[in-house]
């Protein structure tokens, strides 16, 4: 055999044996991740179809159970959320939908640092058009229609509980594409007078139909619940000391994470419902700390994001401050319930 012979065989050895070497790792992180997930309890989790079109009793939201399938977009039942989830492929960092309409907000991971994005999807969750995303991706939210779909950003800082931080708040209409892409460019009314200031935040919508919504907006320490209307361009505070709020399915009330005098700063707020006719507060029987914008599974149950062992889990509590809370499922986060 000729010099070139034996090399040209060597070289043929290191390729096959690295071949066979990269499907054994790839073989063994599989099933580690298979025998990860199941060893830790969760619930399994299959790809298949997911379909956000409404009436068909779903509950989505991000998985977070641990194995092939972690941050993809999943569904169960909803009636039974600890049923075996169906992973659409989809992964997000946050998302929201309703009648049809998917908001995706993504992360792409660059060779210098990331950039983030937002996605709307159809029913399929097939993407129809994407918007790129000032910072990291923190609330998302879909009008009941589907035509209106909403999402926040930490521009710096990455947390609500301290003061320093800067949000961008956008909001897109899904059948023209306009977007309205700082709501901070919006007309303060507060207290009934116009307001400037250069301190102004804003985050966290819930839509009332294709116009009105509700946001937080922070400016001089303080945080305020406001009315939007889209096509005024205003933003009008209704009551103070009102975070992430989210509004019932009859439009009556709003669900919101209020911070606690002499509570740790760094878990500052509990969940509180307020009553838009009377602004009447009431505390819910959750008494840790909730860092979520809650959602509501119906017109008396609040669904929301604790800690969890791999990330977040999923609790309830009754609206009216009756109850105690209790797990709905393990490892998920971002819920959207296909009414």
């Amino acid at each position: 055999m000729t010099r070139t012979a034996r090399l040209l065989t060597l070289l043929l050895a290191v390729v096959l044996l690295g071949g066979v070497a990269t499907g054994a790792v790839l073989h063994a992180a599989e099933r580690s991740g298979k025998k990860d997930q199941e060893q830790a309890g969760g619930p399994p989790v299959h790809p298949g179809a997911v379909d956000l079109a409404p009436g068909h009793g779903q509950l989505v939201f991000r998985n977070l159970a641990w194995g092939p399938h972690r941050d993809e977009i999943t569904t169960v039942p909803a009636d039974r959320p600890d049923a075996p989830r169906t992973a659409s492929g989809l992964t997000c960092l946050r998302f929201h939908a309703a009648a049809g309409t998917g908001i995706c907000l993504q992360a792409e991971h660059g060779a210098l640092e990331d950039t983030y994005r937002a996605v709307v999807v159809d029913d399929h969750l097939r993407e129809r058009h994407a918007f790129p995303a000032a910072g990291i991706p923190t609330r998302a939210r879909v009008s009941p229609s589907g035509h209106l779909a909403a999402w926040t950003v930490f521009v710096s800082g990455d947390s609500y509980a301290g003061t320093d931080f800067s949000t961008r708040t956008a909001i897109v209409d899904t059948r023209d594409w306009h977007l309205e892409d700082n709501l901070e460019t919006f007309a303060v009314v507060k207290d009934g007078h116009p307001y400037r200031a250069s301190d102004i935040n804003v985050w966290g919508v819930t839509f009332a139909d294709d116009n009105r919504f509700y946001a937080t907006v922070a400016t001089g320490g303080q945080t305020h619940l406001v009315r939007g209307d889209l096509a005024a361009r205003t933003l009008t505070t209704l009551h103070q000391n009102v975070e992430c709020p989210s509004l019932s399915p009859d439009g009556t009330r709003i669900a919101y994470k209020k911070r606690i005098a002499g509570a740790s700063p760094d878990a500052p707020w509990r969940l509180y419902v307020l009553d838009l006719a009377t602004m009447t507060e009431t505390a819910t029987a959750e008494q840790r700390n909730i860092d979520d914008q809650a959602l509501w599974a119906d017109g008396a149950t609040l669904v929301y994001s604790l800690p969890g062992e791999y990330g977040s889990d999923l609790w309830t509590v009754p609206a009216d401050g009756t109850g105690a809370p209790a797990t709905l499922t393990v490892s998920a986060v971002a819920p959207a319930y296909l009414r």
